[in-house]
């Protein structure tokens, strides 16, 4: 597997991991590697593309023989995909061919999960009340309904 000179990063700089990081252990690990090779052998097909075609129309072209390395890093990926049980939501490869990070996505989703989560807390808090509120009224107005009320105090569940 052939990497890009040093001078260039093949990881975007909102990688989740810095490139100096080991891969993971296991299945994953070597798949990350695989897909780097692919990506190290895109941008060498990319690069090859640019130089045959600033060169000498005469000269033999190399885009045929790296265009083969990416066929065989991709037929090498999807062979070790058969192992792996791995659910990806469809909704994050749509966005990964819209060009979106998906880590992006993540925390826009967490996000919003803890403003719903809040939102829910308040209405559950509001309830409470209301049910504490009107407990006492009807014990309050109506005396002969007080023993069938809830005269528990509120649980809270903040430990």
């Amino acid at each position: 597997m052939s990497f890009p000179s040093d001078s260039v990063n093949p990881h975007a700089p909102d990688s989740p991991r810095s490139s100096q990081s080991p891969p993971p252990a296991g299945v994953q690990g070597d798949l990350e590697l695989e897909l780097l090779g692919v990506a190290t052998a895109l941008y060498n097909l990319g690069t090859t593309v640019i130089n045959d075609s600033t060169k000498e129309r005469d000269k033999p072209k190399q885009v045929g023989a790296r265009a083969n390395d990416v066929v065989r890093q991709l037929a090498t990926i999807d062979d070790m995909s058969q192992g792996i049980r791995a659910m990806v939501p469809l909704q994050v490869l749509a966005d990964i061919d819209n060009a979106r990070n998906p880590m992006q996505l993540t925390k826009e989703r967490l996000e919003r999960a803890a403003t719903e989560n809040q939102f829910m807390n308040g209405k559950i808090a509001a309830v409470k009340s209301y049910h504490r509120l009107l407990n006492e009224a009807l014990a309050k107005n109506f005396p002969e309904t007080a023993e069938y009320l809830d005269p528990r105090p509120e649980h809270t569940t903040d430990l």
